[in-house]
């Protein structure tokens, strides 16, 4: 079983924080470099100062939070990783069960999965494979003649990926508390253009941010026609095998589709990795995957989504402090506590994932790990 708390060994002898620990503990929680994957390396070596990282991870291991992980990296190199014992529930499923979380098990990323069906539409524009992004939506569908009417022919693939399509729309969010979610009625639908732009508009394309999975599904659905191959086969070919990524899962619908908007399932070190590529402009192990210029749209705030700060090509946007500076903070946030946080400035990646679904007060320590590890950076 792997232990708990995993960090590099050679910062706790160094630091006098090790001696403490059994030695069958300090040898387990040396993390493991995996083939293809991410190399490990001690946080004072990456400018992190190990005894304040290891007290955050302590504070979290014997805390009261339903947190399953937490992975700090900074330029590239693994810098700590924790993972313990919580309750968690699937997509389906309506009763929590308690278990160990190790890094070999996969873990539901829920609305991180927005993230990722943004970055698939960028390689795939790249490719020339997909429709620009001021493409309308409705002439990709011409055979639904109700729904190509003046208003929502103004709405084009740039307002889905910001979700700004002016679309009504009903669903909890970070920025939104919502008893009822209109992602139920768009979970047994065959069409999620049908039942997306079936809804009233509500507002002028571009003006106004209503947070929608549902514009999530419409893009994944635009790549599977242009394709001609399901979204979890486009992932794995254009993103997942690219990266090393071998074993992850895309939980399907009642109609059979990829929940594009909340199903995938990876292990967090796969998503940390594809925090490392995002944080080297789309490169890795020198292969270009993902657009530099996309990655930079998709974590530029394009619309204000007050109280976290701001949206791109389905990534958000907030802020942390370093050093009495302000310094932008890409996020993709999924519902009950996972986490993929990107500062750029500091060359710095943070995961985590949790089992508090439905309950937005997770957000809180959470952001308070985050703002922890960066002041833990000193150089």
């Amino acid at each position: 079983m792997v232990a708990p708390l995993a960090l590099a060994a050679t910062t706790f002898s160094a630091n006098g924080v090790a001696a403490a620990r059994s030695a069958s503990l300090k040898r387990a929680s040396t993390p493991t470099p995996a083939a293809n994957t991410l190399p490990v390396e001690a946080p004072s070596a990456l400018g992190i100062d190990a005894k304040v990282l290891q007290a955050i991870l302590d504070d979290v291991q014997g805390g009261g939070h339903n947190i399953h992980s937490v992975l700090v990296l900074r330029h590239g190199k693994l810098a700590a990783e924790l993972y313990r014992r919580g309750s968690d529930r699937s997509l389906y499923s309506l009763w929590s069960s308690r278990r160990q979380f190790t890094r070999a098990d996969l873990h539901d990323m829920r609305s991180v999965s927005k993230g990722i069906v943004g970055l698939l539409y960028g390689i795939l524009l790249h490719q020339g494979a997909v429709p620009a992004i001021d493409t309308p939506v409705s002439s990709l569908y011409p055979q639904v003649r109700a729904l190509n009417d003046d208003a929502r022919q103004a709405i084009c693939i740039r307002h889905l990926l910001t979700m700004t399509a002016g679309l009504e729309w009903t669903e909890p969010s970070p920025v939104r508390r919502a008893s009822w979610t209109d992602e139920i009625g768009l979970a047994v639908s065959p069409s999620a253009y049908r039942c997306v732009f079936q809804r009233d508009v509500v507002a002028k394309p571009g003006s106004v941010f209503t947070y929608s999975g549902g514009l999530t599904a419409v893009l994944a659905e635009i790549m599977e026609r242009s394709t001609q191959r399901p979204l979890h086969q486009i992932a794995r070919e254009s993103l997942f095998e690219p990266l090393g990524i071998s074993d992850f899962e895309w939980i399907a619908d009642v109609t059979g589709k990829p929940m594009a908007a909340a199903g995938l399932r990876l292990r967090p070190r796969d998503l940390i990795t594809i925090g490392a590529m995002m944080l080297k402009g789309g490169e890795w192990q020198g292969r270009q995957i993902v657009p530099a210029e996309w990655i930079a749209q998709s974590t530029t705030p394009h619309i204000k989504t007050a109280p976290v700060g701001g949206y791109g090509y389905q990534w958000w946007s907030m802020t942390t402090q370093w050093k009495g500076k302000d310094l932008v903070v890409a996020a993709a946030i999924g519902n009950g506590g996972q986490r993929l946080f990107l500062v750029p400035h500091l060359d710095l990646a943070l995961v985590s994932t949790a089992g508090d679904y439905g309950d937005p007060a997770i957000a809180a320590p959470l952001n308070a790990i985050l703002h922890s590890v960066v002041k833990a950076v000193t150089v």
